[in-house]
């Protein structure tokens, strides 16, 4: 059995069941948990993300849990699993349906576990950020995406556990075996224990973390999973299969903190993730099964986010207007409008496209909610003043259906026919266009107050951001910028140094009298 099973350790780890053999393990680690879940009252909480160790984690609490007198049963054990929302569609699929099993059969078998499917607060999800803000891809220094869409989801559930209990415990499935890294991580966190078994989390006051087969290695996860019915009704042999098609590595992990890798290389994960050189697991999946071709539009769409230089596709200037150089060139700020409307027509095209060709079962898919869209089109219109409004025209376009929203205001100032007018009088300078356009804005914005208080200020803002002629001028203006802070601050050393050795020459002439 172990023959077939993907030899994914990154360390030679060896087997925890030496020595005292498979049964006397595991039965000792389910009397550990039930050793520590008698002793006070505080809740669990158990990451899930559908993967062999969080799988392996969650059948020992399982078991353990069963294997007591209900009475006993005395605090409630809360099952959490994050939804990105743009999560890899098959293992996404299989979490949903695995929660809503546990779901189920936890209350079939009256155990106290509830299942939670935690997703990203919609200002936080990755489209709104990447097509609604104009984030760019994320990339190893410019990590936006795993604090919004899985730190703060979790984090968020774990702390009002907390709230509401005092205090929580963390059950994960995290293992030494799974890198060098994580092992001395894990090592280091353990000479912190406050309690036998149990670690402080460092980013989560009056929450304590349990790692109960830290030791194990892959070999033990799978050679558990493939001994051990899933008590929930999940074939553990899907899950070796969906491995054995996709990923060599691993599951992505629940994250609850910036020291634990977001997903690592070649894990299953978010399926629009550029933080990898490549999406081994959606292309081993393309590739290992012919009835998952339909994820190709998804793979095509990643790999348009993954470009080395995306400079054509970014504004010259940072989200708040300003022109920063590096190396004498400015840093490319967010998508510009023209490249958030492809990325939005990309998804829709994908999503169409799946809907209509894809197999049974997925014809419902949303890679974008309506939601999102909703807040999207808030964004272009009131944050960004794109008061063309052209989402509901781009989905019409690519769906071949109106977009299901009313108007956002019936007062804008111009519509689309007068922005074209606009834009061709404004000889198709952007700058220029974008200026007088967000001026008309901001008249609409504070027409109605009967306090105009802030008007200058944003009439100020908007000036700041369009007043360049070009982004060759801008660059011109602020490379002389940076010119003149440094020849003022080397004229402001030189003025200390001048005081400074007057002042040595005043004491010395002291001294000497």
């Amino acid at each position: 059995m172990i023959e077939v099973v993907p030899k994914m350790a990154k360390l030679s780890v060896p087997s925890a069941f030496d020595g005292l053999g498979f049964d006397t393990v595991v039965d000792s680690v389910i009397a550990e948990m039930q050793n520590l879940y008698w002793e006070d009252s505080i809740p669990w909480v158990v990451g899930y993300s559908g993967g062999k160790d969080s799988t392996a984690t969650l059948q020992l609490v399982w078991r353990a849990l069963l294997d007591m007198h209900p009475n006993k049963r005395h605090k409630p054990v809360h099952v959490i699993s994050t939804d990105t929302l743009v999560e890899n569609p098959v293992v996404a699929t299989w979490v949903n349906h695995s929660l809503e099993r546990i779901a189920k059969s936890a209350q079939d078998q009256e155990l106290p576990i509830k299942a939670h499917r935690l997703t990203p607060e919609i200002t936080d999800t990755f489209w709104v950020n990447l097509i609604g803000k104009g984030y760019p891809a994320p990339r190893p220094k410019f990590r936006w995406c795993t604090d919004r869409m899985k730190i703060n989801p979790s984090n968020r559930f774990i702390r009002s556990v907390v709230r509401s209990d005092g205090e929580a415990i963390v059950v994960l499935g995290t293992r030494k075996a799974e890198s060098r890294a994580r092992r001395s991580r894990m090592a280091e966190m353990e000479t912190h224990r406050v309690r036998d078994l149990l670690v402080p989390n460092a980013s989560l006051p009056n929450s304590l973390v349990y790692t109960p087969i830290s030791t194990w290695n892959n070999d033990d996860v799978w050679l558990f999973l493939m001994q051990i019915a899933n008590p929930w009704g999940n074939d553990n042999k899907d899950l070796l299969t969906m491995y054995s098609g996709a990923s060599p590595d691993g599951e992505c992990p629940l994250v609850i903190d910036t020291s634990t890798p977001s997903c690592g290389d070649s894990r299953f994960g978010c399926w629009t993730c550029t933080l990898v050189d490549k999406d081994k697991s959606m292309s081993a999946m393309i590739q290992n099964d012919v009835e998952k071709e339909w994820m190709l539009p998804l793979l095509e769409i990643r790999n348009a986010l993954d470009l080395v230089d995306d400079r054509h596709l970014r504004d010259f200037r940072r989200m708040n207007g300003k022109v920063q150089l590096f190396k004498n060139a400015p840093i490319p700020g967010p998508y510009t409008q023209d490249s958030r409307e492809m990325w939005l027509g990309m998804v829709l095209e994908a999503q169409t496209w799946i809907r209509r060709n894809g197999p049974e079962g997925i014809q419902d898919i949303a890679l974008i909610s309506l939601d999102e869209l909703h807040e999207i089109r808030r964004i272009w219109v009131y944050e960004k003043h794109e008061i063309e409004d052209n989402l509901p025209e781009i989905y019409r376009k690519v769906t071949g259906d109106e977009f299901p929203g009313m108007a956002l205001d019936d007062h804008l100032p111009l519509g689309k026919t007068e922005m074209r007018i606009l834009r061709s009088l404004c000889q198709n300078d952007r700058l220029h266009y974008e200026l007088i356009r967000e001026l008309l804005d901001i008249e609409r914005n504070y027409r109605g107050m009967s306090r105009r208080s802030g008007l200058y200020a944003s009439l100020d803002d908007a000036f700041v951001r369009h007043f360049y002629e070009d982004e060759e001028d801008a660059t011109v203006r602020a490379r002389n910028l940076s010119v003149a802070k440094q020849v003022a601050a080397n004229r402001e050393v030189e003025s200390v140094k001048i005081n400074l050795a007057q002042y040595e020459e005043v004491i010395k002439t002291e001294s000497d009298l």
